[in-house]
């Protein structure tokens, strides 16, 4: 297989054409380092680590840039990842970004538990679930949810002041109400006595 031609592409890529067409997208830094120029012959197996190291940088590089704007858990970074090169890469990558301590997930998981609890008002239930989807260890959830002291029916009566306060006059705006209230892992009872505050009876 020969290298027929090399066209820069954006995000410091450039596409590879071999035996006059084209071939594929490769990082252009691993081109550089691998001296791989037009006239270049590579065999199959050239090729497949031509295309490995091009994929573990790019992986690198996407993952210091998305963590340079916000934490993520190792599930999430690897998803993101893997979108624009293969999952083995993508994983290589969290964990190496693990073992220079730019990720971590329990520390991760602490503040975005924190930022539920203080900022979105959710459940122990909820706060549950969102973790979860962030792929954090169950145990590890458990653990740190653990920690927090949080009062369900005084995150209702946050959640209401700011969202249903002005709806609690009707029964279409309690069923509102209390279906949101649900949704956000809140219990029946809770939810029931905290309307009940709202409306002067407890009849819902």
């Amino acid at each position: 297989m020969e290298i027929t031609a090399l066209e820069p592409r954006r995000k410091s890529l450039t596409a590879v054409y071999i035996d006059g067409e084209f071939a594929l997208k490769l990082d252009t830094q691993t081109l550089l380092e691998n001296r791989i120029k037009i006239g270049t012959v590579l065999d199959d197996e050239e090729l497949k680590q031509l295309i490995e190291k091009s994929n573990t940088r790019r992986a690198k590089e996407k993952a210091l840039w998305l963590i340079s704007y916000r934490d993520h858990s190792k599930k999430e970074l690897a998803d993101k990842i893997a979108k624009s090169c293969d999952r083995t890469s993508a994983e290589e990558a969290v964990e190496r970004m693990q073992e220079l301590g730019l990720v971590n997930d329990e520390a991760y998981a602490r503040r975005y538990a924190q930022q539920l609890f203080e900022v979105k008002h959710l459940s122990i239930k909820g706060v549950k679930y969102k973790l979860i989807e962030k792929g954090i260890d169950r145990d590890l959830i458990d653990d740190i949810l653990s920690e927090f002291d949080v009062d369900p029916k005084e995150q209702i009566r946050e959640i209401i002041d700011k969202k249903y306060a002005r709806c609690l006059s009707d029964e279409k705006g309690k069923r509102r109400a209390f279906s949101g209230l649900s949704r956000m892992g809140f219990s029946f009872g809770d939810i029931k006595s905290v309307i009940a505050e709202y409306t002067d009876n407890d009849e819902y």
